[in-house]
């Protein structure tokens, strides 16, 4: 790995309008395309409501496909629906504005912010916006990688990433494969986020590949937090439900002392009321926003979360009115889907300083 990154946010954003850098691996962001922003997002998007979402989303055609972008958001017409993308680094931007730095190197950018203790986050991500990798440099030095989105080969485009595979045999009881949060004890709530697959997963997956295949990830079991509700069209965590994500955050922490490379993924639902694409939008926004709280009030480390919203595809009552149980978070490990071999027992996982690969 190359040395730090220098304290750039901001320094390039100008300069390389019009670079053809790696193209779009089969997205619509190319140079020299309608709606070309090099880096896939642009850096001083700011979201005050959604309805300024929507006055901004722009549509663009381009290899037979519709695309919309957003701020930080990019949505893909596929003929089975839709799938999006999210900035990788919004999240971390708003976790510490003011630490937060990144800069271009190569055909990849490169951000980073510090944590507590002298240990610092980087995130790496191409021309596109593509996750490429997310690993954590600790104050000596010593490297560990957290998500590596690369080893799979180059990025394909988004709707390619889909994984069929046939849906799990669950032997396990109803209400420990999916686990209602407001009725769980802690105990309950930490195994659900600590156990191996349900059944045998025999080779790795990408991020990206687990975050579009829907059979995948139900090898893992998970959290419904039934307690966060949110108000029609907003992607806010109000306080009162903020604090109700303290357990599962206990639990979470937990796992991450014992294996320090855990991965959860943090997945935002809504109702079937409104457009398809309101409603992934909102749910994208919905999970990113219940990670913030997590790393915001309860220090659950940013790096170890990552986040997808899935809109009304997988509604909890099946009802196409207005629900406030559809509008909701899930939160489930997918370590063992992205190590396999590595880290699947329950919690019980080692650190591995498996030193980072450079930036391609």
């Amino acid at each position: 790995m190359p040395g730090q990154p220098a304290p750039g946010q901001g320094q390039f954003r100008g300069e390389q309008q019009g670079l053809g850098v790696n193209g779009a691996r089969g997205d619509f962001n190319v140079p020299g395309r309608p709606g070309y922003i090099p880096g896939g997002f642009r850096e001083n998007d700011e979201v005050r409501d959604y309805e300024q979402v929507r006055r901004d989303r722009r549509e663009f055609q381009a290899d037979g496909r519709t695309y919309y972008r957003e701020p930080g958001r990019v949505i893909v017409q596929d003929r089975n629906g839709y799938l999006i993308r999210h900035d990788e680094n919004e999240r971390f931007r708003e976790l510490d504005p003011r630490g937060y730095r990144y800069e271009r190197r190569g055909s990849d950018y490169i951000s980073f912010i510090d944590r507590p203790g002298g240990d610092r986050i980087y995130t790496v991500t191409d021309d596109d916006g593509r996750l490429l990798r997310r690993y954590r440099r600790f104050s000596d030095g010593r490297e560990v990688v957290i998500i590596d989105n690369t080893y799979g080969g180059p990025p394909r485009p988004i709707y390619d990433d889909v994984v069929v595979l046939p849906p799990p045999d669950i032997r396990i009881p109803r209400d420990r494969y999916v686990v209602e949060y407001d009725q769980a004890d802690p105990g309950l709530v930490y195994e659900a986020l600590t156990a191996p697959p349900v059944v045998n997963v025999d080779r790795r997956y990408t991020l990206d590949q687990i975050r579009y295949s829907p059979d995948l990830r139900a090898r893992m079991r998970s959290v419904d937090i039934d307690t966060i509700n949110f108000d029609t069209g907003s992607f806010t965590v109000t306080p009162d439900q903020a604090r109700r994500l303290s357990v599962i955050a206990d639990a979470i922490n937990k796992a991450i002392r014992a294996n320090p490379q855990e991965v959860f993924l943090i997945e935002g639902y809504t109702d079937a009321v409104g457009s398809d694409i309101d409603n992934l939008s909102l749910s994208d926004r919905r999970a990113q926003s219940v990670a913030t709280v997590l790393t915001q009030q309860f220090q659950v480390p940013p790096e170890n979360l990552t986040t997808q919203g899935y809109g009304e595809q997988y509604l909890k009552v099946n009802t196409q009115g207005p629900s406030r149980e559809n509008r909701r978070v899930t939160v489930r490990r997918i370590t063992p889907l992205l190590q396999q071999g590595q880290n699947q027992g329950g919690g019980q996982g080692q650190y591995q300083d498996q030193g980072a690969p450079p930036p391609r």
